[in-house]
């Protein structure tokens, strides 16, 4: 009988920087990884990037953002060129010299991406004075701006910013220091702000520069503060980290070497990712600044009342390199199957996908790639890897088209990986010109942070792809900090379990927490997401808490936990019990990051009472569970 080999799939072209690494063994089961290729030289200062391209390419669209017109609704593109954001951020940068701002007192930028947001912070960048920006969700949805006093106490600012006085006077007036200046681009005069005085931003570009502002850009170095990035605060309040010119500088060239396409044509963007993450502020902004490409500003996110916008940008702007969290990627996923302009524009040149933030369900990629290949004949390559705060971030990256949820790939160019054993598993730790020096102002944390050798402890775990095959890349294994110990004594590894749930309940989870600790059986919080509502005949705008009352609902999460029981190896990764969650995770507790990513640690806390209703079984709560009646 003659077997006919299966079709490799085809693959829009896309060069791989690193594939092959080399690794050493240490003492106690330690190994030491680094990439085959060197780091090549790489500048000192981001801002020689916005002055090279500004001489080079100064018509070029550096950023743009759709204008907002009278009635809010979003018009046309507003551009500005790399000469207009020179000249922007050398008036700005003059403005803040003539104030006598310093990293003891730094900017910190309260609003979210934009043009304005963009200018001040090229302007810091420019003359050396460190900039942070906060998450907008501190300002606008807490409530008691816990968090955002704390970046305020933690940095002592000399100038706050907000876009709109409106939406953020409320909080200026709450958290700006008596000795800091506060400065809006627009209503200044909200009631609020009134015993204040208020700058417009428009007043700092008027500021005409001097030769001051000019040397105090060549006095800028490696070892200058760009930016104070908060991290998720995960377990703790949130630590300032230090980001340098160094850090910036070296990962910009560590990416270009693991993803040569950024050689090969300038990216364009089209991204919504918040710059107060690294992901979006140093990945995305610094991708395009340091390769002279072009950021559209997309005011659309992955939530079913704002992924709309992303659509109408994403029919008219085509990315060559596209970046989202898997919610965005499932959402496009979805469009694309009937929304042919979508197709035809988004998969027109775009050499490359990119996601992070969580894991990546296999349907969603298989319809990405069904899409594609209907559209253009060939998939679009979807990459990850592997990155933090501390870190730049980029840290590791895929080396092959064959990628599965959960790689890593190999480490980039320049930064070494040590893989310490701990507790059964290995965490993986980072050295190299992109790591932090530390946090801002936390001696101690920053001495907790790195090990006696000098490399970062993430507290992220891995395994390798194919222990035989180091070349093949490193997996995810969980955070160390999230696994825990059932009653018997049995380790639990959060973080292949969770996927393992999310990828079984595909497409109607969008994330989990697992629930077990000193506990006999392990269960699972569910975070659904909207396609819960296509199981049954109810209104559109009905509460979520009573779409998952219904009974196809219940019986499809029912299949779902009878799977995972089923399927299991044991005790460990056997998920008895589940809860679906009407309320979604919240960003003023601390459950999620604006960026989507779930908290494991803050939703166990603040949801204590539906984790002891889930073994408990109390009155008013449904549990679901293998084999009950629902």
């Amino acid at each position: 009988m003659n077997v006919t080999a299966p079709t490799q799939p085809r693959y829009r072209p896309l060069t791989f920087g690193v594939t092959r690494v080399n690794v050493r063994g240490g003492d106690s089961g330690v190994q030491y990884l680094a990439a085959d290729v060197p780091l090549q030289g790489f500048g000192e200062r981001m801002s020689d990037r916005l002055i090279h391209w500004a001489s080079t390419t100064p018509d070029e669209t550096f950023i743009a953002q759709r204008e907002r017109l009278p009635d809010g609704q979003l018009g046309d593109w507003r551009r500005v060129s790399y000469a207009q954001a020179l000249d922007a951020a050398r008036r700005i940068g003059q403005a803040l010299l003539d104030r006598g701002l310093s990293p003891e007192r730094p900017v910190v930028i309260l609003s979210d991406n934009g043009i304005d947001h963009a200018l001040l912070a090229l302007g810091c960048i420019y003359v050396g004075i460190p900039f942070s920006p906060a998450s907008p969700a501190y300002s606008t949805i807490s409530k008691d701006y816990g968090k955002l006093r704390h970046v305020i106490d933690t940095l002592t600012p000399g100038l706050v910013w907000a876009e709109d006085g409106d939406r953020y006077g409320p909080a200026l007036a709450a958290t700006a220091p008596a000795d800091a200046e506060i400065v809006v681009s627009r209503h200044a005069d909200h009631a609020q702000l009134k015993d204040r005085p208020v700058t417009l931003l428009a007043d700092l570009l008027a500021t005409e520069p001097t030769p001051a502002v000019d040397a105090a850009q060549v006095a800028t170095g490696a070892d200058t503060i760009v930016k104070f990035l908060f991290t998720s605060g995960s377990t703790k309040l949130p630590k300032a980290v230090i980001n340098t010119n160094r850090m910036w500088c070296a990962n910009q060239q560590q990416m270009r070497q693991s993803m040569p396409i950024l050689t090969e044509e300038r990216p364009v963007l089209i991204d919504w990712l918040p710059w107060n993450h690294t992901f979006g502020g140093n990945h995305n902004v610094g991708m395009v600044l340091n390769n002279g490409g072009t950021l559209y500003i997309d005011e659309g996110k992955p939530t079913p009342a704002l992924i709309g916008e992303t659509l109408r940008n994403l029919r008219e702007i085509a990315p060559t390199m596209y970046f989202n969290v898997p919610t965005g990627f499932e959402a496009i996923a979805n469009a694309m199957k009937t929304d042919d302009a979508l197709r035809r524009n988004f998969l027109s040149r775009v050499k490359m996908f990119f996601y992070a933030g969580a894991s990546l369900a296999q349907p969603v990629w298989d319809a990405l790639f069904e899409s594609a290949e209907r559209e253009v004949g060939e998939r679009i390559v979807m990459t990850c890897g592997f990155g933090m705060t501390e870190s730049s971030p980029y840290g590791l990256f895929v080396t092959s088209p064959d990628v599965k949820a959960g790689d890593l790939g190999l480490p980039t160019p320049g930064m070494e990986v040590k893989l310490a054993p701990s507790n059964g598993k290995l965490e993986i730790r980072y050295r190299g010109p992109n790591i932090t020096p530390g946090y801002w102002r936390a001696p101690e944390a920053t001495a907790e942070a790195f090990d006696e050798e000098g490399f970062f402890c993430t507290g992220d775990a891995v395994t390798w792809c194919d222990p035989a095959n180091p070349h093949a890349g490193l997996r995810f294994d969980g955070r160390i900090a999230e696994d825990f110990k059932l009653a018997t004594g049995t380790f639990v590894s959060v973080g292949p379990l969770r996927g393992r749930v999310i990828t079984g309940g595909a497409p109607y989870i969008q994330d989990v927490v697992v629930t077990g600790l000193d506990r006999k059986e392990v269960g699972a919080l569910v975070f659904p997401t909207q396609a819960v509502r296509s199981l049954v005949d109810l209104p559109a705008d009905a509460p979520m808490a009573e779409v998952l009352k219904q009974r196809p609902v219940l019986q499809k999460f029912q299949s779902l936990v009878t799977d995972l029981s089923l399927t299991a190896t044991g005790s460990a990764n056997r998920v008895t019990r589940l809860m679906l969650m009407a309320e979604p995770p919240s960003i003023d507790l601390g459950e999620v990051t604006d960026k989507g990513s779930i908290n494991q640690r803050a939703v166990l806390k603040h949801r204590d009472a539906l984790v002891q209703a889930l073994y408990d079984e109390t009155p008013g709560h449904i549990v679901i569970k293998p084999g009950t009646n629902l």
